[in-house]
């Protein structure tokens, strides 16, 4: 009540990637105070084995994660895992430094409790964000999220060679740091982000090189939501033989506006992504898709879009997910959100007399 009353108006009358960079600054700050750390994971964490469950190989205290593209750079790790997420995931993070796309890039759209999200990719490059994490020590599990570099609209072309070797690149030096890599196969924001991944063989080829250098954490791959059904099972065949593959998410769209109360004329001109309440419908039942689709014993879903509260995060794991994350709703409900979610997960699993977290994961979804 305090974010929503006193911060956040405060917040809202700064431009919005000034307040978010203030708030990855602060918890940089608060990463050098253990003890404040400390305070804060008291205050924050929910301890209940109800919540526990085991993805991937990975033991997750609850399934609620931090979504890639708050802490792009990994500066503030140890502070946002005090605030009781079980898991965090940076990035994206590429092999070579990358300032992003031109600003302004990031918009607000409190109508509809959403962002608009045009980054571009910025981040300090895997060298620099190994090393940053080397020196925060966390129990909170890390997934790294990667991605081939941005070098912006005026570069040359990048050949398939070298987009490719981006990745490998960045995954061999971070390899020490991650729990987990996320392979970014959709930024919406990126022209080689977009469709690279759309072209037969560019994917196989990508885990093949990976396989090359014994990358031993799971990866998952994050997926474009606008990918047909047929697209999809292309994907699916393709990592059926690479048992590194753990599972998918999906990524924001860069098409879809629809259901928007905000004002067409306030956002026609912005570029990018929608993040926020307006995809939580339709993320719902890209996850019921892709649960339908894949092989459940094999692979597991992370779900991203529009969790801001319980019940938000309930509805998705019933929908097939075992895991998953948020980022608009830190900037809405303020970082007690973390908490009230996990207390209310606790809350909807006695009133449905569920005794386990992992028993609800696919239960709305019908197999038949």
């Amino acid at each position: 009540m305090i974010y929503q009353r006193l911060l956040r108006p405060l917040l809202f009358r700064f431009d919005p990637e000034w307040a978010h960079d203030q708030a990855i600054a602060w918890g940089a700050a608060a990463t050098g105070i253990p003890g404040l750390l400390r305070c804060a994971s008291r205050m924050h964490r929910v301890d209940d084995s109800r919540l526990n469950i085991r993805v991937a190989g990975i033991c997750f205290e609850n399934p609620l994660g931090l979504a890639a593209g708050y802490d792009k750079s990994g500066r503030a790790v140890a502070a946002m895992a005090s605030l009781g997420f079980g898991h965090l995931e940076v990035g994206s993070v590429s092999a070579i430094p990358s300032a992003g796309n031109a600003k302004p890039r990031l918009w607000r759209l409190p109508i509809d409790h959403a962002i608009c999200v045009h980054y571009g990719l910025p981040n300090d490059g895997a060298a620099a964000v190994a090393k940053r994490l080397q020196d925060q020590s966390i129990s909170t599990p890390l997934g790294i999220n990667l991605v081939n570099t941005n070098h912006g609209e005026c570069s040359d072309a990048i050949s398939p060679d070298e987009i490719l070797q981006d990745y490998v690149t960045a995954a061999d030096t971070l390899r020490e740091c991650a729990s987990y890599f996320m392979l970014n196969l959709s930024c919406p924001n990126t022209s080689d982000g977009r469709a690279f991944f759309d072209t037969p063989g560019h994917l196989r080829e990508l885990l093949d090189r990976l396989a090359s250098i014994s990358i031993d954490v799971p990866l998952f791959l994050k997926l474009s939501p606008d990918w047909d059904d047929a697209a999809i099972d292309r994907i699916l065949q393709t990592v059926d033989g690479f048992e590194s593959v753990a599972g998918f998410m999906f990524n924001l769209s860069s098409r879809r506006r629809s259901g928007l109360a905000t004002p067409r004329e306030i956002w026609n001109d912005w570029p990018g992504a929608i993040s926020g309440a307006p995809t939580k419908e339709w993320m719902d039942r890209r996850i019921v898709s892709l649960y339908r689709q894949m092989d459940r014993r094999r692979h597991r879903i992370i779900a991203a879009g529009g969790v801001a509260t319980a019940e938000d995060a309930y509805r998705k794991l019933r929908a097939g997910a075992s895991l998953v994350q948020l980022l608009t709703a830190l900037v809405y409900e303020g970082p007690g959100v973390v908490r009230r979610i996990n207390r209310g997960l606790l809350g909807l699993l006695e009133h449905d007399g569920v005794s386990h977290i992992d028993d609800i994961v696919g239960a709305d979804v019908d197999l038949s």
